[in-house]
């Protein structure tokens, strides 16, 4: 299977509660990291690994970040942005894309994960056999977002979101990037809503494994920041600079 993966959607709705006053007027994925906006660093990165095509799930502030970026062509890229009316999900802001993308996989990313430009075409080529990677970064405990179990090849084995505080017996986060196939959709037409009441994309992607398809999981390099928090948002501007 080509590693090849020329299209990808970037989920960029959210409203960044967290973050307090500063997305009051800014979309949390125009917040500079590294003296430009962290969507900009990313749809860079996407272009320099082949990436050609990418939608865009916005929501809050939709009109600023969509006016910021525009048609995508001072990245090389053909950017469109479609807008998710409500806010019930990563699932269902990813399937908003749907009509768009060619029956084959796909990159999906969110629009607040800050991590060395390189990881893109690790990630896309780590789904070079399987059509199906997700990044993983190691922390001391995944329950802020979902365990990665894998085995001595780096298969994965299963996904668990938010698992209890201190009962994982895995290292491994998912890390917010992924490359997916055509399959996942028939995984995201049977998710139920969370505890949250919201159909979250991980949880389609642990059903995925379930069902036995094999999907890589890659090691970020370098730094990994989720910009969910005033305290990672600075992290991430000492570490890029700004």
């Amino acid at each position: 299977m080509s590693a090849d993966i020329e299209q990808a959607v970037l989920l960029a709705a959210g409203r960044g509660t967290r973050l307090g006053g500063l997305t009051h007027d800014i979309p949390k994925p125009l917040l500079e990291v590294g003296g430009r906006p962290i969507i900009f660093r990313i749809l860079e990165g996407l272009a320099g690994a082949g990436v050609r095509d990418v939608t865009v799930i916005t929501g809050h502030l939709a009109d600023v970040l969509e006016g910021a970026l525009g048609d995508g062509g001072r990245w090389g890229l053909a950017v469109r942005c479609v807008r998710q009316e409500r806010l019930d999900g990563t699932a269902t802001a990813t399937a908003l894309a749907r009509p768009f993308l060619r029956d084959s996989p796909f990159f999906v990313g969110w629009g607040d994960i800050v991590v060395d430009a390189a990881n893109y075409a690790r990630v896309i080529e780590g789904a070079g056999t399987t059509g199906a990677a997700i990044a993983v970064n190691e922390v001391d405990d995944p329950w802020a977002g979902a365990a990665a179990y894998v085995d001595a090849t780096m298969r994965v084995l299963r996904v668990v979101e938010k698992p209890p505080k201190g009962m994982s017996t895995t290292r491994w986060n998912n890390a917010g990037l992924a490359v997916l196939p055509p399959a996942i959709w028939a995984e995201v037409d049977r998710l139920e809503p969370s505890m949250r009441g919201e159909y979250e994309l991980p949880r389609a992607i642990a059903a995925l494994v379930d069902s036995g398809h094999a999907v890589v999981a890659v090691p970020v390099e370098g730094p990994w920041f989720d910009i969910g928090t005033p305290e990672n948002l600075e992290g991430a501007r000492r570490y890029f600079g700004s």
